[in-house]
């Protein structure tokens, strides 16, 4: 009726939200296996795609090799993640994270 039982989407294992503004993502670099953690903000950082959705996307480069990547996270209209991408780095499941 008010959708009251209903279903939350899980949250995607690879964003951490730190509060309803912020979020944070770590990515392993392929060549030599670096971290690279990245927070970002709605109102700063997150971009509006062509289809009425939001993304953040952001060239990675590790601080001691220099190796050269990218990362992109997808969002709906609510700000919910729906997609994670990444060349040339993996991302760090957020439960690794400590």
């Amino acid at each position: 009726m008010f959708n009251l039982f209903s279903k939350k989407p899980p949250a995607n294992p690879h964003v951490k939200q730190d509060d309803p503004q912020t979020f944070r993502v770590r990515v392993r670099t392929r060549p030599h296996a670096e971290v690279v953690e990245f927070r970002f903000t709605k109102g700063a950082h997150i971009g509006i795609d062509d289809d009425g959705t939001y993304l953040f996307r952001k060239p990675v480069v590790s601080p001691q090799h220099f190796d050269r990547g990218e990362l992109l996270v997808r969002f709906d209209r609510h700000y919910r993640v729906t997609a994670t991408e990444g060349e040339n780095v993996d991302f760090i499941p957020v439960s690794d994270w400590e």
